[in-house]
């Protein structure tokens, strides 16, 4: 008799302020996910405290994390942590109009033992973070190259997952 193991359950989260210009990518990347219809892909936007990020991935087995960045990078540029893999400059993630960052959220996590199993952050340098200057278009070229990409993966992880369930 063979053993089936659960499904992965699968998060996308969006972060960012959609006010605020280039910071609400990470809303823009999860909405375009949501619109996708993705089988078995559950999507969700944090608009506000970064440590909110944390109720948000609590149910997650794999888990998208999109935000925007600024590292003085050209605008559109695409960087992507597998986190605790990879290790997150803190210093990319500085913007947030709280005091806490996704940076620290994740730190945070860390701490309380509340990371998902597989995390992965992209983030996308941003332009202009100025209230009401929408998103540019770089930014939007890489939400779309974001988009593209995780459904790509999500697709890759469920013939996978389909698989080892056989």
């Amino acid at each position: 008799m063979s053993v089936k193991t659960q499904a992965a359950r699968k998060l996308v989260v969006g972060m960012g302020n959609e006010w605020r210009g280039d910071d609400g990518v990470g809303l823009l990347v999860a909405r375009r996910l949501r619109a996708r219809a993705l089988a078995g892909v559950t999507v969700c936007e944090v608009r506000d405290d970064p440590t909110r990020l944390l109720e948000a991935w609590a149910n997650g087995d794999l888990v998208y994390l999109i935000d925007a960045v600024s590292s003085g990078r050209e605008p559109g540029t695409v960087r992507r942590w597998d986190v605790p893999t990879d290790s997150l400059d803190e210093k990319v993630f500085r913007l947030s109009t709280h005091g806490a960052t996704v940076a620290d959220a994740v730190e945070l996590a860390r701490v309380l033992k509340g990371l998902p199993p597989r995390l992965v952050i992209f983030g996308i340098e941003g332009k202009c973070f100025r209230m009401g200057c929408g998103v540019s278009p770089k930014v939007q070229r890489g939400a779309e190259q974001i988009a593209d990409r995780i459904e790509r993966e999500l697709r890759e992880a469920a013939a996978a997952e389909t698989m080892s369930l056989r």
